[in-house]
């Protein structure tokens, strides 16, 4: 699908010294598409969330795995688009159908979000606050992670050399995956949500049998909020960075499954805001 970008003209104004001798002008800008996508599973419908469209079979599998629905890659069936049309009869392509793999459970109504999910919000529609904490299948507490802190400023370069649609826009979050051994990206995932972000990375490792993420970290172009660290403890992810802060409730959470979480990561410094014996510095390499 060709439907990451729009274009829309627009009027640019340009401030002179002073407030004099503005500019005004008129051109075609590109923005970030936004649209809703309607996640059922076994023909029922489960969430709708506000997306940019593209990387959507991963979108809903790294979903599923947030929610606790699936955690292997045996657990999830088949992945369809449904017939959803626009005023024309053609297909939208924002209406997708999950069947589950033999013997899995379908989601329960507690699970189930009753409202759609913004690309802001990767919370919302949650019936209860207990339904907010989701229990992982992937400890993260016994990984035996290890990274420089030398190599973790290097990655935000990185992840911003691969935001291609970032470059167009300048709208779209992204998340990336990183080998903590041999400093590989594995996959770099945008979207105008950073839940959806990252919930196509963990996706793209469910459809892949690459589940847990074990050894791997994850790099985030904006802040780390709780629902970002909760679905990457989901996945098995050991450790995540990012490049603005995390929140204190992010921070917990971490602490609480034995995560190492990683804020304002900008050459050349970052914060340890938990599971710093995993980050070693140059002395600590040498030794």
């Amino acid at each position: 699908m060709g439907r990451v970008t729009a274009r829309r003209r627009v009027t640019r104004i340009t401030i002179g010294a002073a407030g004099e001798g503005a500019g005004v002008s008129r051109r075609e800008d590109v923005l970030a598409v936004e649209e809703p996508l309607e996640l059922r599973v076994a023909g029922e419908p489960f969430s709708v969330t506000m997306r940019t469209p593209g990387h959507d079979f991963e979108l809903a599998a790294g979903f599923l795995v947030g929610e606790g629905v699936v955690a292997h890659s045996g657990q999830l069936g088949a992945l369809r688009y449904c017939a959803g049309v626009d005023e024309h009869g053609e297909n939208t392509y924002n209406v997708l159908d999950v069947v589950l793999g033999p013997g899995v459970a379908p989601p329960g109504d507690a699970l189930r979000r009753n409202v759609y999910t913004s690309s802001s919000c990767g919370l919302c529609g949650k019936a209860s606050i207990e339904a907010v904490r989701t229990r992982s299948h992937h400890a993260v507490r016994g990984d035996d992670l290890r990274v420089t802190a030398d190599w973790l400023v290097t990655l935000p370069a990185t992840l911003r050399a691969g935001q291609r649609g970032f470059d167009q826009t300048g709208g779209l979050h992204a998340a990336a995956l990183f080998d903590a051994a041999t400093g590989e990206l594995l996959v770099l995932r945008e979207d105008v949500g950073r839940h959806n972000a990252v919930d196509k990375v963990v996706g793209w490792a469910l459809t892949a049998d690459r589940l847990p993420l074990s050894g791997t970290v994850l790099m985030l172009s904006g802040r780390a909020g709780f629902e970002l660290v909760q679905k990457a403890s989901m996945a098995g992810i050991a450790c995540v960075a990012a490049v603005s802060a995390p929140s204190s409730l992010a921070v917990e959470l971490a602490a609480e499954v034995g995560m190492t979480l990683v804020g304002f990561v900008r050459d050349p410094s970052l914060v340890v805001y938990a599971g710093a014996e995993r980050v070693l510095t140059g002395a600590q390499v040498r030794a």
